[in-house]
């Protein structure tokens, strides 16, 4: 028995949408996956830090789901940007239950567990300026409040944080969600977003008393990373 982490699946199997736009990389990257997750066991735990489907509904991501459903072990989700299809949490439960696709779960407003441990996270947000000079708020206070909510789900187990943005790389710093994984003595946080060339703007490692790890598939090798029995 594992835990795992990997993001950015970016599935198409309904459209066969082309990810050149992400780099070269990406060649054969479904058969990858695949062989990525031979690995591990039914006994085993992912949790998957977003854009993991194309789709723009969960109808047109099904294929897309099943697929993932289909990997080995327990599979935990979070929204990316490029997850159009994510809806509300009852909506998306009620799917996978209509679908058998009992394998996944949701962390979103929430945390989930593996043993002792709590799996907190959300899709987080860029601190960037709009087209008229002034910071989205109103997105970013939501995020930050949808992370506050997973950690105070927590209590005082041990937190492990997965996002999808990274909160922080190479000339960027996200100071409201930094300061929560400080708050809540985060010791491990992990994320993805970052692919091809943007890769050498990541941050790993130790900052403020957070590890720091970058888990986007194509960084991974389209191999889950292993983050402790």
């Amino acid at each position: 028995m594992a835990l795992y982490t990997i993001g950015d699946l970016h599935l198409s199997l309904n459209s066969d949408k082309s990810m050149d736009v992400f780099g070269p990389g990406w060649a054969d990257y479904v058969a990858r996956i695949r062989e990525g997750f031979s690995t591990l066991t039914e006994a085993d735990t992912t949790v998957l830090c977003g854009d993991l489907s194309w789709g723009m509904s969960l109808e047109e991501s099904l294929e897309d789901l099943k697929f993932i459903h289909a990997l080995p072990g327990r599979k935990i989700l979070l929204k990316g940007n490029h997850d159009y299809w994510w809806n509300t949490a009852r909506k998306m439960e009620n799917f996978f239950k209509e679908n058998g696709l009992d394998s996944l779960e949701i962390l979103h407003n929430n945390c989930k567990y593996y043993g002792d441990i709590a799996l907190c996270g959300t899709r987080g947000w860029f601190y960037e300026l709009d087209s008229e000079g002034t910071h989205n708020g109103k997105m970013m206070a939501r995020e930050v409040g949808r992370l506050e909510a997973s950690l105070q789900a927590a209590g005082e187990a041990e937190k492990l944080c997965f996002l999808h943005y990274p909160p922080l790389y190479t000339g960027y710093r996200c100071p409201e969600i930094l300061a929560l994984l400080q708050k809540y003595g985060v010791k491990r946080c992990f994320y993805g977003h970052l692919h091809g060339a943007s890769h050498r703007r990541r941050i790993e490692g130790d900052c403020g008393g957070t590890d720091f790890a970058l888990v986007a598939a194509d960084y991974l090798g389209f191999k889950p990373l292993k983050i402790c029995d």
